[in-house]
Order: structure tokens, then sequence, then C-alpha cells
């Protein structure tokens, strides 16, 4: 079980999980966020306006900075730290590739076995330079660090199966040890209270549990190892001043978090802004409290034991995939197992839906009698 780690709480908090709920317009009962997160209202008449623009010729691509600001000051807010020491880009991976370019040669990397492979294979990928990659358990990873493991690289929560590391100790065990952590936060910023300023970096998706479309994404790290990057993908956006970085020498990087930015894919930062910001005025703690809520009333309805992720994953039998596209309930399939996942866009009513259409689907000895 994860604790409750210190964050900053939203100041805002003027939005009720009811009232955000109602920005949502999902045609199906939608339980799939870990796939893929259903915009808000705000942020598909964003998009509209800005595509309405871009059609007519009046867009204005320095305009597109305002939305790009709005979404790294949002999401600087939802995991306690400056928007300073906030990066953007499009993909989990990139950031990845990042931190594995910049390791020592003959490093150790420590992961969870079966982990996301955006936050393995770039540090596979360096098995030339002699980095070498240890798998372990998930609920074995923060025994396993060592004085000679170089960094662990290792999901906050599982994209397969839900499962939720212990933060508070991994925190100790790499603080021992002098170890740093590159933790993905994709299936957890949004639902999960993670105070990102514990590790020395974290890297997050924002097309899941952020609401946003894909090609949004965020990086971290503590302000004192910027300068211990080497910011290979530095682009014109790098630059302090990124509309006079555009062209030539010499090299002119932000002085903070910026200079790892990757040129942005504006349209979709168009609707990020708007999406982060419904998720700061809801607060860390009711998000929280409204996902696991209500991934918890879906287990009590089978007759399974609480839990403490937004996600549930299920063995279901032969039939189930039939029943919920007749009773248009969208979830997903991962590691051959069932996965369902609850957000802010998901009411009491579907939860009891899905528990109506899937019981009779479940395997022999995996629920509870009623």
């Amino acid at each position: 079980m994860t604790a409750t780690i210190p964050f900053i709480e939203n100041a805002v908090g003027m939005v009720t999980p009811a009232a955000a709920r109602a920005e949502f317009d999902a045609e199906v009962t939608y339980l799939d966020t870990a796939t893929m997160g259903l915009p808000p209202r705000r942020s598909w008449l964003a998009l509209r306006q800005a595509l309405a623009d871009w059609r007519a010729g009046t867009a204005d691509a320095v305009g597109y900075d305002r939305s790009l600001a709005e979404s790294r000051r949002a999401y600087a807010r939802l995991v306690g730290v400056p928007p300073s020491a906030v990066a953007v880009g499009s993909q989990v991976s990139v950031f990845a590739g990042l931190i594995a370019a910049n390791l020592p040669v003959r490093s150790e990397v420590l992961t969870a076995t079966g982990d996301f492979t955006s936050i393995l294979f770039p540090f596979l990928a360096q098995s030339g330079r002699g980095v070498k990659v240890r798998e372990v358990p998930l609920e074995r990873i923060a025994d396993s660090v060592t004085p000679r493991t170089t960094l662990v690289a290792v999901s906050a929560v599982q994209s397969a199966d839900g499962r939720v590391i212990d933060l508070d100790t991994l925190h100790a065990a790499t603080e021992a040890t002098r170890t740093k952590v590159l933790l993905d936060t994709t299936q957890a910023v949004g639902w999960l209270p993670v105070d990102a300023g514990r590790f020395a970096y974290t890297a997050c998706g924002g097309y899941k549990w952020l609401l946003s479309p894909r090609g949004t994404a965020y990086f971290t790290l503590r302000p004192e190892l910027i300068d211990d990057l080497v910011p290979h993908m530095a682009g014109w956006y790098a630059g302090q001043s990124p509309w006079t970085s555009i062209y030539g020498g010499p090299l002119r990087l932000a002085a903070d978090a910026r200079r790892f930015d990757v040129s942005p894919a504006w349209h979709a930062w168009v609707a990020a802004g708007p999406a982060v910001s419904l998720l700061t005025q809801v607060g860390t703690q009711p998000l929280h409290g409204h996902a696991l809520g209500l991934a918890n009333r879906f287990r009590a309805g089978l007759g399974l034991e609480p839990g403490n992720s937004a996600i549930v994953s299920l063995a279901a039998g032969d039939g189930t995939a039939a029943a919920m596209a007749a009773a248009r309930i969208a979830g997903s399939v991962r590691a051959g197992r069932l996965r369902l996942s609850f957000h802010i866009s998901t009411s009491e009513a579907d939860v009891d839906r899905a528990v109506d259409i899937l019981r009779p689907h479940m395997l022999p000895g995996q629920l509870a009698p009623r």
C-alpha cells in the first residue's frame, strides 16, 4: 500500500467531482481511461476553435504558447513542483531516452519485470555502452536497490494491471544509496497524488489520466540536476526565448527545465491546457478519492477485496468481450486480462452497470459469493 505523500494542494479547488463529470459526453459506459482519457467539453471546444482558425488562415503560431504555458503551470501544480522544473514534449520515451543517453558507461538500471516498454527500451538500447538492465518483480524493487544501482526506472502504476508501487519505500531505499529514480507517472498523475520533487526525474504521458490528446508529455527534474544532462534533442523550443532561437548559433538554452522542451504539436496543447487545468480545479485529493472510490465500488460489486488502484485487472471468461460490446461498455485487455479504469468522467451508475453486465462472465473462483 502506498502511503499518503506530501504534495502542493491546488489553491483553487472550486470544481467538485460531480461538476467536473458534467463536462464529459461519452455515448458509452467508458471505463478505459488507462488507454485513452476522454476530453472535457472545454478542451473539445478549444480544439474546435483552434482548428477552425487554422483552416481560416487566422491562426497565430505564437499564440499556441499560451496553451502550452497553461498546461505546464497546471501540471506543475498537480505534481507539486514549480513550472520551471517541468519540460514538455510528445512522448515519455523521448525523455526516458534523454536519461538513457546521459547514463555513464556500464551503469546498472533497475526496473520492474513486465513494465511498460517506453520506460525500458531506451535503456536496453544502451547495451553497446555496457549499460545493464536488471529486471525484478515490482514488489522487490526497493529491496533490490544497491550502491551499484545507477538508476531505478519504473512506473508508479503498472499499465498492465494497475499495481501501485510503494513510493515511500522506493524513495527511502534510493535515498539511502544515492540512486536516482526515473518515475513514469503516466498511469498515476490525474488520480494518484504524486510529489514529483521527491525523485530525480519523472515523465508522464498526457493522453490518459490527464484527459489530453496524444502528443503531450511532461518531464520533471530536480533543479540541481539540470546542468548534469546534455539536452540531446535540443531545438529551437529549448531556447531561453524560443522565438528568437530559431536561426543560428551560439547555443542559448533556457536556464531551467525548458531547455529539455521538445517543439510542441500545437493543437494537442490547445486541448491539453483546459483539461489539466480542470483537474487542478478539482484538486488531487478529491480526484484520488473519486477514482479510488469508484474502483472499490466496482470491486465490492463483484465481491472482491478493496484495492489501492483506480485500475482493476480481472480474469474474464469467454463471452466477456461480446457482452461488453452489446452493453456498450468500453474497456481493454492487457496481459491477457480485462482492464477497467475509473476516473473523473466515470459515475456510480457506470460502475453499477458494469457490475451487472460483467459479473456473470468472471471466471469461477475469482469472485466471492454475494
